[in-house]
């Protein structure tokens, strides 16, 4: 398999201290079907996003409910590399495009509600963390190049080339049509726009520190002792963009040192 295909199944890590990572790939904006859902009990779910990112995600979930659509139009208008993914995925046959990313909204759901409530970590640091803030300055002094402005004005035809490269990835799946097929593509260029400007060094530095907590995250249910069976080990979910998988599984296995982190508070 190439280590930057397409999957549509779940990657399974084991971690060297113990317990397993879940690594299950969906496309953002898009409900996936209910065959490739991962199958396996967890103990803990772990999303790669801050925690402001989490209550904007709320947010737009209860917006979503008075007012059904109406995220997806106000994205759709913003003239953003979003607003593409989102008006590519609606020429498709496919269960979206929606506005929050339906399943990490769905798993937040199934955690807050299984077994009296599993913890939920979030990855992403925080503002106030000295070395994010960093990382994201710097990442702001690429985007912003005079080379990366006028970039925007050849975004379509860089799109359909990132979209032409997925073709080749995407794996074979008895239960993927040919337009859940299509919608790989296009998220997969999206990833792709997205990190363009900002180059491959700061992408695996974010993957790095991710995996880094993602390893913390798992420790610290391993330090809780979750289930009653000591000589058990806690599985750790990690939903993560379909694109985006083979890039953070290198990071993970490359095994960073686990970095100290708290779950989200009920």
């Amino acid at each position: 398999m190439d280590d930057n295909s397409l999957t549509w199944r779940e990657i399974v890590i084991q971690d060297p201290d113990g317990g397993d990572l879940v690594l299950w790939p969906h496309l953002p904006c898009v409900i996936m079907p209910s065959k490739v859902r991962s199958r396996k009990k967890w103990d803990g779910l772990a999303l790669t996003i801050s925690t402001n990112d989490f209550l904007y995600m709320m947010e737009d979930y209860e917006r979503e409910k008075e007012s059904p659509g109406a995220n997806v139009e106000v994205a759709i208008s913003s003239g953003t590399p979003i607003s593409r993914l989102l008006k590519d995925l609606r020429e498709l046959d496919i269960d979206g495009p929606h506005i929050p990313d339906p399943e990490p909204v769905r798993l937040v759901s199934h955690a807050e509600n299984a077994r009296g409530g599993l913890p939920i970590f979030l990855i992403e640091p925080e503002i106030d963390d000295e070395m994010w803030f960093d990382w994201l300055s710097r990442c702001a002094e690429m985007e912003v190049r005079i080379g990366s402005l006028l970039s925007r004005l050849t975004m379509s035809k860089r799109w359909r080339k990132y979209a032409q490269n997925a073709v080749s990835l995407i794996q074979k799946d008895t239960d993927i049509d040919s337009e859940l097929g299509a919608a790989s593509a296009t998220c997969y260029a999206w990833e792709q726009e997205s990190n363009k400007d900002i180059g491959e060094v700061l992408v695996l530095e974010k993957n790095v520190r991710l995996a880094s907590r993602i390893r913390g995250a798992l420790a610290n249910l391993r330090s809780s002792s979750i289930d009653d069976d000591e000589t058990s080990q806690p599985t750790l979910m990690v939903p993560v963009h379909q694109a985006r998988l083979p890039s953070l599984a290198r990071a993970i296995n490359s095994w960073p040192e686990p970095e100290t982190i708290r779950r989200m508070k009920k």
